[in-house]
Protein backbone atom coordinates (compact mmCIF):
# COMPACT_ATOMS: atom_id res chain seq x y z
CA UNK A 1 0.00 0.00 0.00
CA UNK A 2 1.75 3.11 -0.73
CA UNK A 3 1.94 6.43 1.06
CA UNK A 4 -1.24 8.11 -0.73
CA UNK A 5 -3.50 5.27 0.28
CA UNK A 6 -2.44 4.95 3.86
CA UNK A 7 -3.65 8.75 3.99
CA UNK A 8 -6.77 8.14 2.86
CA UNK A 9 -7.86 4.90 5.00
CA UNK A 10 -10.98 5.64 6.92
CA UNK A 11 -10.59 6.90 10.18
CA UNK A 12 -12.77 4.69 12.64
CA UNK A 13 -12.24 3.91 16.31
CA UNK A 14 -13.68 0.87 17.68
CA UNK A 15 -14.45 2.15 21.23
CA UNK A 16 -18.01 3.12 21.74
CA UNK A 17 -19.55 5.55 24.32
CA UNK A 18 -22.72 5.55 26.52
CA UNK A 19 -25.20 8.55 25.43
CA UNK A 20 -27.27 10.50 27.90
CA UNK A 21 -30.10 7.18 27.12
CA UNK A 22 -27.78 4.30 28.28
CA UNK A 23 -27.65 3.82 24.52
CA UNK A 24 -24.72 2.86 22.78
CA UNK A 25 -23.28 5.67 20.80
CA UNK A 26 -20.67 5.97 18.11
CA UNK A 27 -17.87 7.98 19.53
CA UNK A 28 -17.32 11.74 17.67
CA UNK A 29 -15.04 11.27 14.30
CA UNK A 30 -12.89 14.24 13.38
CA UNK A 31 -11.26 14.98 9.85
CA UNK A 32 -9.73 17.45 7.71
CA UNK A 33 -9.63 15.82 4.40
CA UNK A 34 -13.88 15.15 4.09
CA UNK A 35 -16.59 14.09 6.52
CA UNK A 36 -20.46 11.84 5.34
CA UNK A 37 -22.53 10.91 8.26
CA UNK A 38 -25.57 9.49 7.44
CA UNK A 39 -27.89 6.80 8.99
CA UNK A 40 -25.98 3.62 7.19
CA UNK A 41 -22.50 1.94 7.40
CA UNK A 42 -22.36 1.62 3.51
CA UNK A 43 -23.97 4.52 1.91
CA UNK A 44 -22.00 6.80 4.57
CA UNK A 45 -18.68 4.55 3.27
CA UNK A 46 -19.75 4.54 0.13
CA UNK A 47 -19.88 8.76 0.11
CA UNK A 48 -16.33 8.90 1.46
CA UNK A 49 -14.86 6.43 -1.37
CA UNK A 50 -16.23 8.96 -4.13
CA UNK A 51 -14.54 12.65 -1.51
CA UNK A 52 -11.14 10.16 -1.84
CA UNK A 53 -11.50 9.52 -5.38
CA UNK A 54 -11.53 13.15 -6.26
CA UNK A 55 -15.36 13.74 -5.94
CA UNK A 56 -17.18 16.93 -4.18
CA UNK A 57 -19.72 17.14 -1.27
CA UNK A 58 -22.58 17.02 -4.38
CA UNK A 59 -20.72 13.71 -5.91
CA UNK A 60 -20.88 12.20 -2.84
CA UNK A 61 -24.55 13.43 -1.50
CA UNK A 62 -25.98 11.88 -5.10
CA UNK A 63 -24.06 8.45 -4.13
CA UNK A 64 -24.86 8.39 -0.43
CA UNK A 65 -28.88 9.02 -1.92
CA UNK A 66 -28.32 6.26 -4.50
CA UNK A 67 -27.04 4.18 -2.02
CA UNK A 68 -29.25 4.73 0.78
CA UNK A 69 -32.04 3.78 -1.36
CA UNK A 70 -30.84 0.35 -1.56
CA UNK A 71 -29.23 -0.25 2.11
CA UNK A 72 -32.06 1.87 3.76
CA UNK A 73 -35.39 1.18 1.76
CA UNK A 74 -37.64 2.42 4.74
CA UNK A 75 -36.89 5.89 3.81
CA UNK A 76 -33.77 6.34 1.40
CA UNK A 77 -35.25 6.74 -2.35
CA UNK A 78 -35.56 6.86 -5.77
CA UNK A 79 -39.02 7.14 -5.76
CA UNK A 80 -39.47 9.84 -3.52
CA UNK A 81 -38.14 13.67 -2.89
CA UNK A 82 -36.85 16.09 -0.75
CA UNK A 83 -34.34 19.06 -0.30
CA UNK A 84 -30.58 19.24 -1.23
CA UNK A 85 -29.25 22.50 0.42
CA UNK A 86 -25.38 23.24 -1.13
CA UNK A 87 -22.60 25.04 0.44
CA UNK A 88 -20.66 26.04 -2.70
CA UNK A 89 -17.94 27.05 -0.71
CA UNK A 90 -16.61 30.46 0.77
CA UNK A 91 -17.85 33.56 -0.91
CA UNK A 92 -20.55 32.05 -2.56
CA UNK A 93 -24.43 32.33 -1.25
CA UNK A 94 -26.20 28.88 -0.29
CA UNK A 95 -28.58 27.31 -2.97
CA UNK A 96 -31.40 24.85 -2.04
CA UNK A 97 -32.26 22.07 -4.81
CA UNK A 98 -35.48 21.34 -4.09
CA UNK A 99 -36.95 18.06 -6.06
CA UNK A 100 -39.94 18.04 -3.92
CA UNK A 101 -42.94 15.50 -5.33
CA UNK A 102 -45.93 16.39 -7.42
CA UNK A 103 -50.05 16.12 -7.61
CA UNK A 104 -50.54 13.71 -10.94
CA UNK A 105 -52.56 16.27 -13.14
CA UNK A 106 -55.55 13.80 -12.59
CA UNK A 107 -56.25 14.55 -8.98
CA UNK A 108 -58.08 16.95 -7.50
CA UNK A 109 -59.08 18.81 -4.65
CA UNK A 110 -61.66 16.91 -3.49
CA UNK A 111 -60.52 13.43 -5.32
CA UNK A 112 -60.07 11.55 -1.65
CA UNK A 113 -62.59 13.31 0.40
CA UNK A 114 -63.87 9.93 1.45
CA UNK A 115 -60.48 7.75 1.13
CA UNK A 116 -58.73 7.11 4.18
CA UNK A 117 -56.02 4.58 3.51
CA UNK A 118 -52.40 6.46 3.76
CA UNK A 119 -50.84 3.50 1.37
CA UNK A 120 -51.24 2.00 -1.58
CA UNK A 121 -51.24 3.16 -5.13
CA UNK A 122 -53.91 6.59 -5.10
CA UNK A 123 -51.02 7.49 -2.82
CA UNK A 124 -48.29 8.14 -5.03
CA UNK A 125 -46.71 11.51 -6.04
CA UNK A 126 -44.31 12.21 -9.22
CA UNK A 127 -41.14 11.08 -7.85
CA UNK A 128 -38.59 13.97 -7.68
CA UNK A 129 -35.05 12.50 -6.38
CA UNK A 130 -33.68 11.25 -9.66
CA UNK A 131 -33.76 14.58 -11.62
CA UNK A 132 -33.25 16.57 -8.33
CA UNK A 133 -29.94 14.18 -8.20
CA UNK A 134 -28.94 15.00 -11.45
CA UNK A 135 -29.38 18.52 -11.52
CA UNK A 136 -27.33 19.16 -8.35
CA UNK A 137 -24.79 16.46 -10.55
CA UNK A 138 -25.15 18.91 -13.33
CA UNK A 139 -24.60 22.13 -11.48
CA UNK A 140 -22.00 21.30 -8.97
CA UNK A 141 -20.51 17.45 -9.91
CA UNK A 142 -17.05 16.87 -10.76
CA UNK A 143 -17.28 13.24 -11.30
CA UNK A 144 -19.08 11.34 -14.62
CA UNK A 145 -22.47 10.90 -13.18
CA UNK A 146 -22.16 6.49 -13.75
CA UNK A 147 -19.37 6.52 -11.07
CA UNK A 148 -21.67 8.06 -8.37
CA UNK A 149 -24.52 5.22 -9.44
CA UNK A 150 -21.85 2.35 -9.50
CA UNK A 151 -21.77 1.98 -5.76
CA UNK A 152 -25.70 1.50 -5.35
CA UNK A 153 -25.46 -0.73 -8.17
CA UNK A 154 -22.65 -2.82 -6.23
CA UNK A 155 -24.47 -2.90 -3.14
CA UNK A 156 -27.80 -3.95 -5.32
CA UNK A 157 -26.24 -6.96 -6.95
CA UNK A 158 -24.11 -8.34 -4.12
CA UNK A 159 -25.83 -7.20 -1.48
CA UNK A 160 -25.08 -5.99 2.36
CA UNK A 161 -25.46 -7.41 5.58
CA UNK A 162 -29.20 -6.61 7.44
CA UNK A 163 -28.68 -4.90 10.61
CA UNK A 164 -31.43 -5.52 13.50
CA UNK A 165 -33.37 -2.53 12.60
CA UNK A 166 -34.08 -3.13 8.91
CA UNK A 167 -34.99 -6.99 9.80
CA UNK A 168 -37.11 -6.08 12.58
CA UNK A 169 -38.72 -3.55 9.55
CA UNK A 170 -39.15 -5.73 7.01
CA UNK A 171 -40.24 -9.02 9.23
CA UNK A 172 -43.20 -6.52 10.78
CA UNK A 173 -43.74 -5.15 6.99
CA UNK A 174 -44.10 -8.71 5.08
CA UNK A 175 -46.71 -9.85 7.47
CA UNK A 176 -48.47 -6.69 6.47
CA UNK A 177 -48.52 -6.65 3.47
CA UNK A 178 -51.09 -9.25 1.93
CA UNK A 179 -52.66 -6.59 -1.12
CA UNK A 180 -48.66 -5.74 -2.09
CA UNK A 181 -46.94 -8.98 -3.27
CA UNK A 182 -44.48 -7.46 -5.03
CA UNK A 183 -43.30 -5.84 -1.91
CA UNK A 184 -43.25 -9.54 -0.31
CA UNK A 185 -41.37 -10.80 -3.01
CA UNK A 186 -38.33 -8.43 -3.60
CA UNK A 187 -38.22 -8.06 0.17
CA UNK A 188 -39.24 -10.77 1.78
CA UNK A 189 -36.49 -13.87 1.75
CA UNK A 190 -36.90 -16.73 -0.82
CA UNK A 191 -37.37 -19.85 1.99
CA UNK A 192 -39.90 -17.79 3.56
CA UNK A 193 -37.87 -17.24 6.87
CA UNK A 194 -37.80 -14.01 8.99
CA UNK A 195 -34.85 -11.68 8.07
CA UNK A 196 -32.31 -12.38 10.81
CA UNK A 197 -29.08 -10.02 11.72
CA UNK A 198 -26.59 -10.22 9.54
CA UNK A 199 -28.62 -12.26 6.21
CA UNK A 200 -27.83 -10.49 3.20
CA UNK A 201 -30.22 -8.82 1.55
CA UNK A 202 -29.93 -9.09 -2.80
CA UNK A 203 -31.70 -6.76 -4.95
CA UNK A 204 -31.15 -8.23 -8.35
CA UNK A 205 -34.19 -6.09 -10.00
CA UNK A 206 -32.94 -2.65 -8.45
CA UNK A 207 -29.38 -3.44 -9.62
CA UNK A 208 -30.90 -3.53 -13.24
CA UNK A 209 -32.89 -0.51 -12.81
CA UNK A 210 -29.83 1.71 -11.63
CA UNK A 211 -27.88 0.03 -14.51
CA UNK A 212 -30.00 2.28 -16.75
CA UNK A 213 -29.51 5.25 -15.15
CA UNK A 214 -25.89 4.70 -14.98
CA UNK A 215 -25.87 3.97 -18.68
CA UNK A 216 -28.74 6.51 -19.51
CA UNK A 217 -28.82 9.17 -16.95
CA UNK A 218 -31.23 10.48 -14.83
CA UNK A 219 -34.21 11.43 -17.43
CA UNK A 220 -34.07 7.38 -18.15
CA UNK A 221 -36.51 7.35 -15.11
CA UNK A 222 -38.93 9.95 -16.28
CA UNK A 223 -38.75 9.21 -20.16
CA UNK A 224 -38.03 5.13 -21.16
CA UNK A 225 -38.38 1.87 -19.87
CA UNK A 226 -38.28 2.71 -15.98
CA UNK A 227 -41.05 5.29 -16.98
CA UNK A 228 -43.00 2.51 -18.70
CA UNK A 229 -42.64 0.19 -15.12
CA UNK A 230 -44.02 2.83 -13.08
CA UNK A 231 -46.98 3.68 -15.51
CA UNK A 232 -47.96 0.22 -15.96
CA UNK A 233 -47.83 -0.43 -11.92
CA UNK A 234 -49.77 2.57 -11.14
CA UNK A 235 -52.25 1.14 -13.90
CA UNK A 236 -52.19 -2.12 -12.61
CA UNK A 237 -53.28 -0.72 -9.15
CA UNK A 238 -55.50 2.03 -9.85
CA UNK A 239 -53.26 4.74 -9.12
CA UNK A 240 -53.13 8.34 -10.97
CA UNK A 241 -49.59 8.66 -12.33
CA UNK A 242 -48.69 8.90 -16.19
CA UNK A 243 -46.52 9.20 -18.87
CA UNK A 244 -47.06 12.81 -19.15
CA UNK A 245 -46.70 13.60 -14.97
CA UNK A 246 -43.35 11.89 -15.09
CA UNK A 247 -42.20 13.68 -18.09
CA UNK A 248 -43.25 17.13 -17.07
CA UNK A 249 -41.95 17.10 -14.06
CA UNK A 250 -39.06 19.38 -12.89
CA UNK A 251 -36.52 20.29 -9.79
CA UNK A 252 -35.95 23.64 -8.97
CA UNK A 253 -33.39 26.00 -7.29
CA UNK A 254 -34.04 27.95 -5.11
CA UNK A 255 -33.30 30.64 -2.77
CA UNK A 256 -32.95 29.47 0.80
CA UNK A 257 -34.75 31.24 4.20
CA UNK A 258 -31.98 33.38 6.08
CA UNK A 259 -31.63 34.75 9.37
CA UNK A 260 -29.66 35.68 11.72
CA UNK A 261 -28.96 34.38 15.15
CA UNK A 262 -27.37 35.57 17.89
CA UNK A 263 -23.24 36.65 15.81
CA UNK A 264 -24.22 33.36 13.23
CA UNK A 265 -26.48 33.11 9.76
CA UNK A 266 -28.93 30.24 9.46
CA UNK A 267 -30.14 28.97 5.87
CA UNK A 268 -32.74 26.57 5.53
CA UNK A 269 -35.13 25.50 2.39
CA UNK A 270 -37.69 27.77 1.15
CA UNK A 271 -41.40 26.62 0.62
CA UNK A 272 -42.50 23.90 -0.62
CA UNK A 273 -40.79 23.38 2.90
CA UNK A 274 -42.53 24.63 5.72
CA UNK A 275 -39.98 23.02 8.09
CA UNK A 276 -37.30 26.11 7.16
CA UNK A 277 -39.88 28.96 7.62
CA UNK A 278 -40.74 27.13 11.07
CA UNK A 279 -37.26 26.90 11.71
CA UNK A 280 -36.29 30.22 10.86
CA UNK A 281 -39.25 32.12 12.83
CA UNK A 282 -38.28 29.94 16.38
CA UNK A 283 -35.32 31.35 16.02
CA UNK A 284 -36.38 35.06 15.79
CA UNK A 285 -38.50 34.55 19.06
CA UNK A 286 -35.82 32.46 20.90
CA UNK A 287 -33.54 35.67 20.05
CA UNK A 288 -34.89 37.73 22.56
CA UNK A 289 -34.44 35.84 25.35
CA UNK A 290 -31.10 34.99 27.06
CA UNK A 291 -31.45 31.10 26.65
CA UNK A 292 -27.57 30.88 27.48
CA UNK A 293 -28.28 32.21 30.87
CA UNK A 294 -31.18 30.08 31.83
CA UNK A 295 -29.45 26.89 30.60
CA UNK A 296 -30.29 23.43 28.58
CA UNK A 297 -32.74 22.03 31.65
CA UNK A 298 -34.14 25.42 32.71
CA UNK A 299 -38.19 24.82 32.72
CA UNK A 300 -38.26 28.56 31.34
CA UNK A 301 -35.89 27.20 28.25
CA UNK A 302 -38.11 24.40 27.20
CA UNK A 303 -41.05 26.58 27.65
CA UNK A 304 -40.13 29.47 25.27
CA UNK A 305 -38.51 26.39 23.05
CA UNK A 306 -41.98 25.25 23.07
CA UNK A 307 -44.04 28.38 22.55
CA UNK A 308 -41.79 29.51 19.52
CA UNK A 309 -43.20 26.18 18.31
CA UNK A 310 -46.18 26.64 18.81
CA UNK A 311 -46.70 30.09 17.29
CA UNK A 312 -44.22 28.69 14.04
CA UNK A 313 -46.78 25.56 13.67
CA UNK A 314 -49.66 27.91 13.95
CA UNK A 315 -48.52 29.75 10.87
CA UNK A 316 -47.92 27.32 8.52
CA UNK A 317 -51.43 25.51 8.81
CA UNK A 318 -52.27 28.83 8.12
CA UNK A 319 -50.04 30.47 5.62
CA UNK A 320 -47.68 27.39 4.21
CA UNK A 321 -48.04 25.81 0.52
CA UNK A 322 -46.24 24.94 -2.98
CA UNK A 323 -45.56 28.80 -3.57
CA UNK A 324 -46.39 28.77 -7.42
CA UNK A 325 -49.87 28.36 -6.21
CA UNK A 326 -50.33 30.30 -2.89
CA UNK A 327 -48.07 32.73 -2.41
CA UNK A 328 -46.27 32.73 1.00
CA UNK A 329 -46.30 35.83 2.91
CA UNK A 330 -42.37 36.77 3.30
CA UNK A 331 -42.71 38.52 6.56
CA UNK A 332 -42.84 34.98 9.13
CA UNK A 333 -39.29 35.17 8.61
CA UNK A 334 -38.52 38.40 9.57
CA UNK A 335 -37.78 40.11 12.75
CA UNK A 336 -40.62 42.33 13.07
CA UNK A 337 -43.32 39.16 13.01
CA UNK A 338 -41.37 37.27 15.30
CA UNK A 339 -41.37 40.50 17.62
CA UNK A 340 -44.75 40.98 17.42
CA UNK A 341 -46.02 37.09 18.33
CA UNK A 342 -43.65 36.77 21.20
CA UNK A 343 -44.97 39.61 22.90
CA UNK A 344 -47.84 36.93 23.20
CA UNK A 345 -45.56 34.61 25.23
CA UNK A 346 -46.14 34.76 29.19
CA UNK A 347 -43.02 33.83 31.00
CA UNK A 348 -45.01 31.38 33.36
CA UNK A 349 -48.24 30.55 31.39
CA UNK A 350 -48.24 27.97 28.37
CA UNK A 351 -50.57 29.16 25.69
CA UNK A 352 -54.21 27.87 24.81
CA UNK A 353 -52.96 27.22 20.84
CA UNK A 354 -57.09 27.85 20.10
CA UNK A 355 -56.41 31.49 21.52
CA UNK A 356 -53.92 31.82 18.18
CA UNK A 357 -55.61 31.44 15.17
CA UNK A 358 -59.02 32.37 16.41
CA UNK A 359 -60.31 32.81 12.70
CA UNK A 360 -59.35 29.22 11.62
CA UNK A 361 -62.57 26.88 12.49
CA UNK A 362 -62.13 23.91 14.76
CA UNK A 363 -63.62 21.07 14.74
CA UNK A 364 -63.32 17.53 16.74
CA UNK A 365 -63.18 15.05 13.98
CA UNK A 366 -61.02 11.99 14.40
CA UNK A 367 -52.95 11.31 11.97
CA UNK A 368 -39.60 8.41 6.66
CA UNK A 369 -38.00 10.40 5.94
CA UNK A 370 -33.80 10.59 5.96
CA UNK A 371 -31.68 13.27 6.62
CA UNK A 372 -27.50 13.15 5.57
CA UNK A 373 -24.79 15.75 5.76
CA UNK A 374 -21.60 15.77 4.17
CA UNK A 375 -18.09 18.26 3.97
CA UNK A 376 -15.23 17.73 1.49
CA UNK A 377 -12.13 19.22 2.11
CA UNK A 378 -12.30 22.44 -0.50
CA UNK A 379 -15.11 24.24 1.64
CA UNK A 380 -18.07 22.62 0.04
CA UNK A 381 -21.01 20.54 1.83
CA UNK A 382 -24.39 19.26 1.56
CA UNK A 383 -27.10 18.72 3.91
CA UNK A 384 -29.94 16.92 2.11
CA UNK A 385 -33.10 15.77 3.34
CA UNK A 386 -35.45 12.94 1.39
CA UNK A 387 -38.22 10.82 2.10
CA UNK A 388 -41.13 8.39 0.81
CA UNK A 389 -43.18 10.31 2.92
CA UNK A 390 -44.45 7.04 5.69
CA UNK A 391 -41.73 4.58 6.99
CA UNK A 392 -41.68 2.23 3.15
CA UNK A 393 -43.58 5.13 1.65
CA UNK A 394 -46.67 3.92 -0.43
CA UNK A 395 -45.45 -0.24 0.15
CA UNK A 396 -45.95 -0.36 -3.72
CA UNK A 397 -43.19 -1.42 -5.36
CA UNK A 398 -42.94 -1.44 -9.15
CA UNK A 399 -43.16 -4.92 -10.82
CA UNK A 400 -39.69 -5.58 -12.13
CA UNK A 401 -37.97 -2.86 -11.52
CA UNK A 402 -37.33 -3.13 -7.29
CA UNK A 403 -38.21 0.55 -5.79
CA UNK A 404 -40.01 1.28 -3.50
CA UNK A 405 -42.64 4.49 -4.67
CA UNK A 406 -43.42 7.17 -2.20
CA UNK A 407 -47.10 8.15 -0.55
CA UNK A 408 -46.20 11.67 -0.11
CA UNK A 409 -49.66 12.44 -1.71
CA UNK A 410 -50.93 12.43 2.24
CA UNK A 411 -48.98 15.37 2.90
CA UNK A 412 -51.77 17.34 1.20
CA UNK A 413 -54.68 17.97 3.18
CA UNK A 414 -56.92 15.98 2.25
CA UNK A 415 -60.24 17.38 3.63
CA UNK A 416 -60.37 20.63 2.50
CA UNK A 417 -61.67 22.67 5.41
CA UNK A 418 -61.74 20.18 8.15
CA UNK A 419 -58.83 21.64 10.39
CA UNK A 420 -59.00 19.92 13.39
CA UNK A 421 -57.80 19.74 17.52
CA UNK A 422 -56.47 16.61 17.04
CA UNK A 423 -53.80 17.83 14.37
CA UNK A 424 -55.92 17.28 11.28
CA UNK A 425 -55.35 20.33 8.97
CA UNK A 426 -57.47 21.11 5.97
CA UNK A 427 -56.15 24.72 5.15
CA UNK A 428 -56.75 25.76 1.93
CA UNK A 429 -52.60 26.80 0.94
CA UNK A 430 -52.11 22.55 0.98
CA UNK A 431 -55.19 21.62 -0.69
CA UNK A 432 -54.18 19.53 -3.30
CA UNK A 433 -54.55 20.50 -7.13
CA UNK A 434 -52.75 18.99 -10.01
CA UNK A 435 -48.99 19.96 -10.50
CA UNK A 436 -48.50 21.37 -7.22
CA UNK A 437 -46.24 20.25 -4.25
CA UNK A 438 -47.16 19.21 -1.56
CA UNK A 439 -45.88 21.05 1.86
CA UNK A 440 -43.37 19.24 3.85
CA UNK A 441 -41.41 19.29 6.91
CA UNK A 442 -38.00 18.45 5.78
CA UNK A 443 -35.29 21.24 7.31
CA UNK A 444 -31.66 20.43 6.43
CA UNK A 445 -30.01 23.38 7.65
CA UNK A 446 -26.53 25.83 7.42
CA UNK A 447 -24.95 27.67 9.50
CA UNK A 448 -22.34 29.65 9.47
CA UNK A 449 -20.07 32.75 10.92
CA UNK A 450 -18.72 35.54 9.36
CA UNK A 451 -18.77 33.61 5.96
CA UNK A 452 -17.76 30.33 7.47
CA UNK A 453 -19.92 26.97 7.41
CA UNK A 454 -19.62 25.99 11.09
CA UNK A 455 -22.80 23.48 11.09
CA UNK A 456 -24.54 20.54 8.73
CA UNK A 457 -28.29 19.64 10.57
CA UNK A 458 -31.09 18.42 9.21
CA UNK A 459 -33.60 15.19 10.75
CA UNK A 460 -36.63 13.10 9.78
CA UNK A 461 -39.58 12.82 11.53
CA UNK A 462 -42.29 14.17 10.56
CA UNK A 463 -43.68 17.18 11.62
CA UNK A 464 -41.05 16.82 14.70
CA UNK A 465 -38.39 17.90 11.96
CA UNK A 466 -37.66 21.70 12.13
CA UNK A 467 -38.28 20.98 16.05
CA UNK A 468 -35.56 18.69 16.53
CA UNK A 469 -33.04 20.88 14.14
CA UNK A 470 -34.05 23.69 16.42
CA UNK A 471 -33.12 21.61 19.38
CA UNK A 472 -29.39 20.87 17.87
CA UNK A 473 -29.18 24.92 17.30
CA UNK A 474 -29.92 25.77 20.53
CA UNK A 475 -27.77 22.94 21.93
CA UNK A 476 -24.79 24.32 19.67
CA UNK A 477 -24.71 27.70 19.44
CA UNK A 478 -26.84 28.57 23.01
CA UNK A 479 -25.87 25.92 25.52
CA UNK A 480 -22.37 25.36 24.07
CA UNK A 481 -22.81 21.55 23.98
CA UNK A 482 -20.41 20.42 21.43
CA UNK A 483 -21.71 17.71 18.57
CA UNK A 484 -22.15 14.46 20.28
CA UNK A 485 -23.81 16.02 22.94
CA UNK A 486 -26.11 18.26 21.40
CA UNK A 487 -27.12 15.26 18.78
CA UNK A 488 -27.55 13.36 22.02
CA UNK A 489 -29.44 15.54 23.84
CA UNK A 490 -33.02 15.29 24.85
CA UNK A 491 -35.46 16.80 22.04
CA UNK A 492 -38.68 18.62 22.40
CA UNK A 493 -41.42 19.09 19.88
CA UNK A 494 -44.75 21.32 20.12
CA UNK A 495 -46.85 21.37 16.57
CA UNK A 496 -49.82 23.77 17.83
CA UNK A 497 -52.39 21.31 17.27
CA UNK A 498 -52.99 18.50 19.26
CA UNK A 499 -51.61 21.05 22.00
CA UNK A 500 -49.22 18.71 23.29
CA UNK A 501 -45.66 19.23 24.57
CA UNK A 502 -43.51 16.34 23.86
CA UNK A 503 -40.40 15.16 25.15
CA UNK A 504 -37.87 12.63 24.88
CA UNK A 505 -37.61 11.80 28.81
CA UNK A 506 -41.18 12.07 30.14
CA UNK A 507 -40.33 8.88 32.15
CA UNK A 508 -36.97 10.05 33.39
CA UNK A 509 -36.66 11.09 37.28
CA UNK A 510 -33.78 12.95 36.12
CA UNK A 511 -36.26 15.80 34.41
CA UNK A 512 -39.13 14.97 37.04
CA UNK A 513 -38.65 18.45 38.42
CA UNK A 514 -38.50 20.41 35.12
CA UNK A 515 -41.67 18.61 33.73
CA UNK A 516 -43.63 19.52 36.87
CA UNK A 517 -43.16 22.78 36.60
CA UNK A 518 -44.01 22.87 33.12
CA UNK A 519 -47.38 21.52 33.66
CA UNK A 520 -47.91 23.86 36.15
CA UNK A 521 -47.53 26.09 34.01
CA UNK A 522 -50.35 24.58 32.06
CA UNK A 523 -48.10 22.83 29.74
CA UNK A 524 -50.26 19.78 28.46
CA UNK A 525 -48.02 16.07 28.00
CA UNK A 526 -51.43 14.20 27.11
CA UNK A 527 -50.83 10.49 27.24
CA UNK A 528 -47.69 10.07 26.30
CA UNK A 529 -45.96 8.52 29.49
CA UNK A 530 -48.30 5.84 29.76
CA UNK A 531 -47.53 5.21 25.91
CA UNK A 532 -44.09 5.04 25.90
CA UNK A 533 -43.54 3.15 29.05
CA UNK A 534 -40.47 3.61 30.21
CA UNK A 535 -40.97 7.60 28.99
CA UNK A 536 -38.38 7.67 26.04
CA UNK A 537 -39.56 8.69 23.23
CA UNK A 538 -37.46 9.12 19.83
CA UNK A 539 -37.58 12.07 18.07
CA UNK A 540 -35.43 12.31 14.75
CA UNK A 541 -32.16 11.35 13.62
CA UNK A 542 -29.82 14.34 13.05
CA UNK A 543 -26.68 13.14 11.43
CA UNK A 544 -24.30 16.58 11.59
CA UNK A 545 -21.27 17.50 11.42
CA UNK A 546 -19.61 20.48 13.35
CA UNK A 547 -16.64 22.51 11.68
CA UNK A 548 -13.85 24.29 13.54
CA UNK A 549 -10.74 25.86 13.02
CA UNK A 550 -10.75 23.46 9.88
CA UNK A 551 -11.67 20.84 11.50
CA UNK A 552 -14.84 18.66 10.61
CA UNK A 553 -16.66 16.84 13.53
CA UNK A 554 -19.08 14.01 12.56
CA UNK A 555 -21.76 12.78 14.73
CA UNK A 556 -23.95 9.91 14.00
CA UNK A 557 -27.36 9.60 15.34
CA UNK A 558 -28.24 6.46 17.10
CA UNK A 559 -31.65 6.87 17.67
CA UNK A 560 -32.99 4.85 14.22
CA UNK A 561 -29.93 2.71 13.93
CA UNK A 562 -26.04 3.51 14.92
CA UNK A 563 -25.55 4.96 11.87
CA UNK A 564 -22.16 6.26 10.73
CA UNK A 565 -19.75 9.26 10.69
CA UNK A 566 -17.22 8.41 7.73
CA UNK A 567 -14.20 10.83 7.54
CA UNK A 568 -10.37 10.51 6.06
Amino acid sequence: MNRIKLLLLLFTVAARTSNLYGADTAPLVQSKQGMVVSVNPEASDAGLQILQSGGNAVDAAVTVALALAVTFPEAGNIGGGGFMMVWPGAGVDPVCIEYRETCPAAVGRDTFLKENRQEGHHTVGVPGTVRGMGLAHQKYGRLPWASLVAPAIRLAQAGFPVDKTLASGLNRLIEQTGEFPEFRRVYGKADGSVWKPGDRLIQPDLAMTLSVLATDGPNAFYEGQIADKIVAEMKAGGGCLTHDDLAKYRPHVRVPVHTTYRSYDVFAPPPPSAGGTQLIECLNILERFDLAALGPKSPRAAHLLAESMRRAGCDRVRFQGDPEFTPVPARLVSKEHAEQVSHSIQLDQATRSEDLAEDLKLTDEPPSTTHFSVADGAGMAVANTYTLQNSYGSRVVVRGAGFLLNNEMTDFNWKPGVTTRAGQVGTEPNVMAPGKRMVSSQCPTFVSRDGRLQLITGSPGGRTIPSTVLCVLVNVLDFQMSIRDAVDAPRWHHQWFPDHLQFEHLGDPEYAEQLQILKQWKHNFGSDIKKLGDGYRRQGDAHSILIRDGTLYGASDWRRTQGKAAGW
